[in-house]
């Protein structure tokens, strides 16, 4: 097996029994799983291997983070402490930790009813309300007592009648205006929207690695105080560094050998690209909206289910404080993309107004996520730098559906933002 775990000097460290069995997980394209199958029981064991999310401190944070959700009845997975009450084993300079084994599957949009788009909408609003409370500094806010339970199953939200904002929001404020020229996108959207992908796209990262957040006290206490929140949002993608960036892979994509049917979409996308940055290059957003404490990642393949229920949220890795509207419309732009590059609006519009609903999220804060991560789509090629500057090709099924969707977004930018306002 490649990189087999330290399983004897790890299972030292644990009261889990002698090993019997360990096979690689497949899915994840950072760090490394295994399903680990003792004389006690089955596990999952983690190894932290992605440098950028490998400190041992900041993996004990997110340890202390999901058990005090799982306090609060949020589906986590909390690791084992080991002998020492520690969550965190670092052997041979490695960082692993030893979870529960959820049994379960993943689930994508395709998958889901009306009712579960309801329920993962209000999932992730209660994970964000919850981390709010979990990881305030002591003192601001009394701990809740053991076992105390946050109701986030809520029946599904009724849908109101057509052309009727659902009695429970406001109406919906003006959206930012679409893009300059979106008419006559709309006329080219058999054109330009065109691309082939696997039956199920798989996971979206962004690049950029959420800010590390508070440090973790003694086993027992909250985590410590951290700045609540930054001094000032990451500002958006700047088109001049984009412009070059293009530049730069569709020089390394000439000198790619041998070229194959993913170079010629690759250059198809980079130049179509350019040439919709060129057009709507007065829309750069200013900087993001309201923060708040986010999973990071939250994407179909770190959320498991059992039967039609969530059952376990996985892989806090990049839990940070980042704009929290931002993270339900990217988490829906995954779930939710078709293999064609198109989203599911409906199902779209029944996930954010659970959203809404249970983070306390107003239809104007998600219209400007929405305008905030439709331009960060279309400055984003992390898929292509992975392909050409590190040789990687783990992405490269994704690239299709990923790159027709900043471009049918363009188009329907309208009905985009429709879908998470109204």
């Amino acid at each position: 097996m490649p990189h087999a775990p330290p399983l004897g000097a790890l299972l030292r460290r644990y009261a889990a029994g002698s090993a019997l069995a360990c096979e690689p997980v497949e899915e994840g394209l950072l760090n490394r799983g295994y399903r680990l199958r003792t004389t006690r029981g089955r596990y999952f064991l983690k190894h932290h291997f992605d440098p950028d999310t490998a400190d041992p401190a900041s993996i004990a944070r997110q340890h202390r983070a999901t058990e005090r959700l799982a306090d609060l009845g949020v589906p986590v997975a909390p690791p084992l402490p080991g002998r020492d009450g520690r969550t965190v084993a670092v052997v041979g300079g490695h960082a692993y930790a030893l979870h529960p084994w959820i049994e379960g599957r993943h689930r994508h949009g395709a998958q889901l009813s009306p009712g579960q788009c309801d329920r993962l909408g209000a999932l992730l609003g209660v994970v964000h309300a919850c981390l709010e409370h979990v990881m305030r500094p002591p003192g601001e806010q009394p701990s809740p007592e053991r076992g105390e339970r946050v109701p986030w199953a809520r029946e599904p939200e009724r849908a109101a009648p057509a052309g009727r904002t659902p009695r429970a929001e406001p109406a919906a404020p003006p959206q930012p205006a679409p893009p300059a020229g979106q008419a006559a996108g709309r006329r080219r959207r058999s054109e330009s929207a065109e691309a082939t992908a696997p039956a199920a796209p798989a996971v979206t990262r962004a690049e950029p690695t959420p800010p590390a957040g508070p440090g973790l006290t003694a086993p027992g206490r909250a985590p410590d105080a951290a700045p609540a929140r930054p001094a000032a949002p990451a500002p958006s993608p700047d088109p001049a560094d984009t412009f070059a960036l293009i530049d730069d892979l569709l020089a390394r994509m000439r000198r790619h050998r041998p070229t194959g049917s993913f170079d010629e979409l690759a250059r198809h996308r980079l130049l179509e690209r350019r040439g919709l940055l060129e057009r709507h290059a007065d829309r750069r957003p200013p900087h993001g909206g309201p923060v708040g404490w986010v999973h990071g990642d939250f994407h179909p393949f770190n959320l498991l289910y059992r039967g039609d229920a969530p059952a376990a949220i996985v892989d806090w890795d990049r839990l940070g404080v980042q704009p929290r509207a931002e993270e339900a419309v990217r988490a829906a732009a995954i779930f939710f993309v078709r293999p064609d590059g198109t989203l599911d609006l409906r199902k779209t519009r029944q996930y954010a107004r659970a959203y809404r609903r249970t983070a306390g999220a107003t239809p104007r804060e998600l219209g400007a996520a929405v305008h905030r991560v439709w331009w960060e789509r279309l400055n984003d090629f992390w898929m292509l730098r992975w392909h050409y500057e590190r040789g990687d090709t783990r992405a490269d099924s994704q690239f299709a559906a990923s790159s027709a969707l900043a471009v049918w977004w363009t188009l329907e930018y309208d009905a985009v933002c429709g879908a998470f306002t109204q």
